[in-house]
């Protein structure tokens, strides 16, 4: 075992928060040759990548007393802030998928995304909630928290609009009638139907909600896969269990053109054997 390997794992099984942003991936070839078949794969071979590309730069800690409890993963050549010069010309879009039910972590999420790019307030964030179980339905009493902290996120000018995902028409008119900041979009998955139910593309038109489409499973990576690429990372078995409590893809599309100058993840998680 190499000392990257090994300085690798004494700091996983030290720390208890994680922090990693992957940087942008339109830039980063080595992960372009493979190409992902799903959103899962592509935020496995994520984490797996930036982790090991980090550890492979970082000095061994020289005692105890240098390892830190808070690990910052992130490649500095491989992510791109924002000039105050280009702002206006883009559109930073988000989505957040909450992994468990802190709803603080919508908050700090934002915050790091703010930080991570350089920007004040992002455009646009779409929230998808922990996953429920299978016999579970969604309900509006599930998504009022959530909700209620993206509107305070909206009154102090951190995101511009919110949305949703994978609301049908019922629970977004719902959501839409109690809300005090409205829904500007919710997100379908084609999975689930190949066509936008009517009922939903009519309310959606009559109160200028857009729909949009997407391909993510209900939850994006499962606890097993998270932690296979963190052990893969450091080659290691042992390393310690690490649990997610949210992921952030991030867009940054230049409006005059649609095309998409880089994407990203940040991922924040904690360590389980506490």
């Amino acid at each position: 075992m190499d000392t990257h390997t090994t300085s690798a794992k004494v700091l996983l099984n030290h720390a208890t928060t994680l922090n990693l942003h992957t940087g942008n991936l339109v830039n980063r070839s080595r992960l372009k040759k493979k190409c992902p078949s799903s959103p899962s794969e592509e935020i496995q071979d994520c984490v797996r990548a930036t982790l090991s590309e980090w550890f492979a730069t970082i000095p061994p800690p020289t005692s105890p007393k240098d390892l830190p409890d808070t690990i910052d993963c992130s490649i500095p050549q491989a992510t791109e802030a924002i000039t105050p010069e280009e702002r206006e010309e883009l559109k930073v879009s988000v989505k957040l998928f909450i992994c468990e039910a802190d709803l603080s972590s919508i908050k700090d999420a934002v915050d790091k995304a703010c930080q991570a790019l350089a920007v004040s307030q992002l455009d646009s964030v779409i929230i998808a909630p922990p996953a429920l179980p299978e016999e579970v339905s969604q309900t509006l009493d599930n998504l009022q928290p959530a909700w209620s902290e993206l509107e305070g996120l909206v009154q102090s000018h951190k995101i511009a609009t919110i949305g949703t995902s994978d609301l049908d028409k019922e629970l977004l008119e719902q959501l839409y009638n109690w809300a005090q900041v409205k829904p500007s979009s919710n997100q379908v998955n084609l999975a689930s139907c190949c066509v936008m139910p009517p009922d939903l593309t009519a309310f959606a038109k009559k109160f200028d909600i857009q729909l949009l489409t997407h391909n993510d499973p209900k939850e994006l990576i499962t606890a097993a896969s998270f932690q296979e690429a963190v052990q893969e990372s450091t080659q290691d078995l042992k390393v310690a269990d690490w649990r997610l409590e949210w992921v952030l893809r991030y867009s940054i599309i230049v409006k005059s053109r649609g095309i998409i100058k880089a994407k990203g993840y940040l991922v924040h998680a904690k360590r389980s054997s506490l």
